[in-house]
């Protein structure tokens, strides 16, 4: 990349980093991927979320690390935790995880200036079927967006990449929330749509890097969000899912920020 391009922005607003910024992005994503991997033995029945968002921020400041949501517009966790029919922004409480409860954990955290986000999905006991096959139709739907990250793409091609596979599972996916653009801060441009229609957005380019989080209900698309303000939660309760990985855009593809070292970020892997 040339001297004139670090540092800019597109006309869209988005940042485009150097090359070498990907380091940071790297140890940032890799960090917060290995909590995840590190919290699957405290997921289980009679545990509280409240417990798993404990030794999250344990293993947060252990590692030297800042947690970017304790403190974000006055959210107090260094997590969220997103239970069956939560969608996202679940705040962890003292409610007992019950046999077959599929959660959603959220972990964005702050190494030397670079923010690393990454979320999948756990389970507490048996495994029903139906929250099985959306778990898996969820993930698979996030790698299908990612495969359409490339120069030239655009961000309604990884739009219409999730939401073509989803819907033809006769899932929905949330149109309410998105990814976003992140690196130096936690959000920045782009909205990043799990919808949409090939060729529109703004063109994709090496040095972007976002986040891309597929929420996929079983049931409708439609969410509300409670009174305190953060838990989005599906009007129609049904189960909700989501996977999340931070990625960049290179010279002739995707990178991955937030891999699972341990091989973890399905919860019927490794």
């Amino acid at each position: 990349m040339t001297e004139q391009h670090r540092g800019r922005q597109t006309k869209d607003g988005i940042r485009i980093y150097d090359p070498s910024d990907s380091a940071g992005m790297y140890a940032a994503g890799a960090l917060a991927a290995t909590i995840l991997d590190e919290i699957a033995e405290h997921v289980f029945v009679g545990q509280t979320t409240a417990e798993i968002d404990r030794i999250i921020e344990d293993k947060v400041n252990a590692a030297g690390a800042k947690s970017a949501t304790i403190g974000y517009k006055g959210y107090q966790h260094a997590s969220c935790i997103s239970v069956n029919h939560v969608v996202c922004h679940g705040i962890p409480g003292d409610k007992k995880l019950k046999d077959g409860d599929i959660l959603n954990i959220d972990v964005t955290v702050i190494v030397d200036g670079w923010f690393g986000d990454t979320s999948r999905m756990y389970v507490a006991g048996k495994l029903s079927r139906k929250a099985e096959r959306l778990i898996d139709i969820t993930h698979k739907s996030l790698m299908r967006g990612i495969e359409a990250v490339k120069p030239g793409n655009t961000f309604g091609d990884i739009g219409h990449a999730i939401q073509t596979f989803v819907e033809a599972q006769r899932m929905s996916v949330v149109t309410d929330f998105c990814g976003h653009g992140l690196g130096r801060v936690f959000h920045s441009p782009p909205n990043v749509l799990h919808y949409g229609k090939p060729g529109t957005g703004a063109v994709l380019e090496p040095g972007m890097f976002f986040t891309i989080e597929p929420m996929v209900n079983l049931g409708r698309a439609e969410t509300k969000t409670l009174s305190d303000d953060w838990t989005a939660v599906t009007r129609d309760k049904s189960l909700s899912a989501q996977f999340e990985h931070s990625v960049g855009v290179t010279e002739d593809g995707v990178e991955i920020f937030t891999q699972s070292p341990a091989g973890k970020f399905h919860p019927t892997y490794g």
